[in-house]
């Protein structure tokens, strides 16, 4: 499996990514983020992803050829696990979620990549 996570900062804010990250894994609410607009977000990924198979509310899974994916959402994140997915397929949800303001954080490496990032 590969995590991408996503999440927007008000204005001004600018927290330590890595702890963001375990908050969210808490399912805590995190002082400084946004509340993202969800069903929109997930509305988005159903439209661009409409070839896939729709698991269940929140799963897809290729059956034109391989991957998986499932969304996990909070009132401020977006988690998206990948299974086999392809990199393309995962650079189609990031930029679905760029469209949100959100930029990908990668807990793999971890890193998060927007414009602030060194």
């Amino acid at each position: 499996m590969y995590e991408l996570l996503f999440w927007k900062y008000l204005d001004e804010v600018y927290l330590n990514h890595h702890e963001v990250y375990e908050a969210i894994e808490e399912k805590q609410t995190v002082e400084g983020l946004e509340e993202l607009p969800v069903q929109v977000i997930l509305n988005r990924i159903a439209s661009v992803f409409s070839k896939w198979e729709k698991v269940d509310d929140n799963s897809w899974k290729n059956n034109a050829g391989v991957g998986a994916f499932q969304v996990k959402t909070t009132p401020q994140s977006i988690q998206i696990d990948c299974y086999g997915t392809e990199g393309k397929t995962m650079d189609t949800l990031v930029d679905i979620m760029e469209e949100f303001k959100c930029p990908l954080y990668d807990p793999q490496v971890p890193m998060r990549y927007d414009e602030m990032s060194e």
